[in-house]
């Protein structure tokens, strides 16, 4: 199974700090954001990651790109680790597609179209980070469940940021599940069906990429990814695995991106203690 994860966008929200350095680069504990996500994909079976990159972007390329002269003088220098660690990056099974054209982030999944093929694929945000890889497995069991149909993955949201993302509605199953009876993009809350929202990590069916070929623009007058999966559940199931806070970590913004870097180095071993005591001490 493929995984693909849109890494083009342009990282407005960090700028000036994205104006040289891809969102996707920047660093949240020991490592870059991107590196996380696709090992991510890579624990859940994805036989290939595909990152959908803007040409100009080449540092994510050459983070993953094999570098050994770097490590040859690593090594020569008694830094073994550090040496262990580039390695490590430049044999990820990654390839690109790029998207030449910031027409949202439907566009952006389709342009992966022909490396997905006619197989299931996951969708994972490059901005949401999931520190127990626990996510995805749990998708695949209820794909598997359900016959092959479509799994997302939710989180409740408070209600001053239900408008913010999309949301979904349905039936709950029990059990953290959902069967899925509706899509609404960034709604209103008072016309939101639920506060359960998309939380940055899908298994689709094939059918979908289909379905963004015909995409036309609508909520920004770029192509939603949430319009084609609205029209896939007119034809197939669809089913949506609710996870809790703190699963996922958001990294999309100052305030979460902040927040994930202090949330992981609390987890560390070494770091945890040390900035522990620095925050008890503000």
């Amino acid at each position: 199974m493929k995984a693909v994860i849109p890494a083009a966008g342009m990282g407005t929200r960090f700028l000036p700090a994205t104006k040289v350095q891809p969102k996707e680069m920047l660093l949240v504990k020991d490592r870059p954001c991107i590196q996380y996500v696709v090992e991510e994909a890579l624990a859940a079976g994805s036989d290939e990651v595909v990152l959908i990159n803007s040409r100009d972007k080449k540092s994510i390329e050459q983070h993953f790109a094999p570098s050994p002269a770097l490590e040859r003088s690593l090594r020569d220098k008694g830094k073994a680790a550090y040496a262990d660690a580039v390695a490590h990056a430049g044999s990820l099974p990654v390839s690109y597609v790029y998207q030449d054209a910031p027409l949202g982030l439907g566009h952006a999944i389709h342009c992966a179209a022909e490396k997905t093929g006619d197989e299931p694929f996951y969708i994972l945000l490059g901005d949401v980070i999931v520190p127990g890889n626990d996510i995805l497995p749990r998708m695949l069991e209820v794909h598997r469940e359900h016959g092959g149909a479509s799994v997302i993955a939710v989180m409740p949201v408070p209600d001053d940021q239900v408008s913010r993302f999309g949301i979904i509605g349905g039936v709950d199953l029990g059990d953290g599940v959902w069967k899925v009876e509706r899509l609404v993009e960034k709604p209103k809350l008072e016309d939101a069906p639920s506060n359960l929202s998309i939380f940055g990590r899908y298994l689709l069916t094939p059918r979908v990429m289909e379905l963004l070929a015909q995409a036309k623009p609508s909520v920004g007058g770029e192509i939603q990814l949430t319009d084609s999966m609205d029209a896939l559940l007119q034809e197939q199931e669809m089913y949506a695995v609710v996870v809790e806070p703190g699963q996922g970590l958001d990294t999309g913004t100052i305030e979460t991106w902040l927040e994930a870097n202090i949330v992981l180095a609390l987890q560390d071993p070494q770091l945890g203690p040390r900035i522990k005591d620095f925050l008890a001490g503000l």
